[in-house]
């Protein structure tokens, strides 16, 4: 699933930038919600046996999967993690990890596709690589690798409804975010 979906996202990030922002601004807000309804929705399942070991299956969804990534930068976790769960009949857990796991492909996918779409581009920030502007992702890096093994842990110890509703949450929180809801209701979160 990672090396299909580092291609499909190269291919994504590179139609991402002839989209208009708010665009994917919009689609963005509407994938995340979309994934929160199908995740709260979803009868919990009672997931026996190994997931779904198909190579067709893999790939026909590392491909779409690839391509939301790359085009709207969500890293894949969350699409990948109903995927994983609701398609490919994987436990939360193993769902969360397996989708870090593929998101490293998708990402440098994804990455390569914005930087080689954006060589050459005006009116950048000083210090950017095509798209991807340096500092930012040095210090998001910086954070963000020894808060994941924090993130790790936290999850470890948590049941996997708990982990499910806290998921769902951020995601409905970050679709009506994008989507612009709480700026038309005036509220300041």
């Amino acid at each position: 699933m990672g090396s299909c979906s580092l291609v499909a996202a190269f291919g994504g990030a590179t139609i991402a930038a002839h989209l208009p922002g708010a665009v994917l601004k919009i689609a963005f807000g509407v994938i995340i919600l979309g994934s929160g309804i199908r995740m709260l929705t979803a009868k919990p399942m009672a997931i026996e046996g190994e997931p779904r070991d198909s190579v067709w299956l893999w790939v026909a969804w590392a491909i779409p999967v690839g391509i939301i990534s790359g085009v709207l930068g969500i890293g894949g976790g969350i699409v990948m993690v109903p995927v994983l769960m609701l398609a490919l009949k994987f436990r939360m857990h193993n769902a969360v990890a397996t989708s870090l796991a593929i998101m490293i492909f998708t990402s440098v996918g994804g990455a390569l596709g914005y930087i080689t779409s954006g060589l050459g581009v005006s009116h950048l920030p000083a210090c950017s690589l095509g798209y991807v502007h340096l500092p930012s992702w040095l210090l998001l890096v910086a954070a963000s690798v020894g808060m994941a093994q924090v993130g790790a842990m936290t999850a470890h110890r948590l049941p996997a409804r708990q982990l499910r509703y806290i998921f769902v949450v951020v995601m409905f929180y970050l679709g009506l975010r994008m989507l612009g809801i709480f700026d038309w209701l005036g509220w300041p979160i």
